[in-house]
């Protein structure tokens, strides 16, 4: 058997998408999900975590979108004290200092913490903890919290990874009825797979500050309706 994560990012995002998070799990094949420690409703998806205990959570950490918790990173941020855009983090990253970029992360792992949680794991917004650039913070990260991360990259190789592969291709046009029950043409090896998902409602937050917006309430329709192949198991 091969064992599934499917996984909703951006737990916190808003209240809206939290809720889609909420029903997609109870109501459909969401198992997992990942929460932003710096956004508008990260204390609304806390809460709603402490009710769901089935619903397994770990670190969204961020570096592309909205501020930093900590106010001494200035090589992460704009001159708004926003963080910076993702094209910039992805064509500059060696302009981001890593000590910084270190501190940031551990405090939006801290924050996590001191709120009660204990973490299944971490990702990132925009998979920025795949730019090689900051594969020594991933690496220490990982080993001081004891967490396995998301294989977003081929040189994820020396480091406890959540699963063996992971899926980046349920977003978009691509988000369709029949995604989970085509998952074996996808899965090369491996014992264990992760889908990254989107699913939410719409409001006002999301509306304006996430560009993905309507595609989510399709994702949120496909994963309460899912199921997978034979094979196939929810981790």
């Amino acid at each position: 058997m091969i064992e599934v994560l499917v996984n909703a990012d951006d737990f916190g995002f808003s209240r809206a998408v939290n809720y889609g998070i909420l029903n997609s799990h109870k109501n459909g094949i969401v198992n997992s999900a990942t929460l932003m420690m710096n956004a508008k409703a990260t204390e609304h998806a806390i809460r709603i975590a402490k009710d769901h205990r089935t619903l397994k959570v770990g670190i969204h950490l961020v570096l592309t979108w909205g501020r930093p918790l900590l106010r001494d990173v200035p090589s992460l941020v704009d001159g708004d004290g926003n963080f910076k855009k993702q094209a910039e983090i992805q064509g500059n990253p060696d302009d981001i200092s890593l000590e910084e970029l270190e501190r940031e992360w551990s405090a939006q792992i801290e924050k996590f913490l001191a709120l009660g949680m204990v973490p299944t794991h971490f990702d990132s917004h925009h998979h920025v903890h795949a730019i090689p650039a900051f594969w020594p913070v991933v690496k220490k990260l990982s080993a001081h919290y004891r967490l396995p991360v998301r294989k977003a990259g081929s040189h994820f190789q020396d480091i406890e990874t959540v699963t063996d592969t992971f899926l980046d291709d349920f977003y978009g046009e691509k988000a369709a009825i029949d995604y989970f029950q085509t998952l074996n043409e996808r899965i090369n090896d491996g014992k264990s797979v992760e889908v990254m998902t989107h699913p939410a409602y719409l409001d006002e937050d999301l509306l304006k500050h996430s560009s993905y917006n309507k595609d989510r309430l399709k994702e949120t329709a496909i994963l309460m309706k899912a199921t997978l192949p034979e094979g196939f198991v929810l981790r």
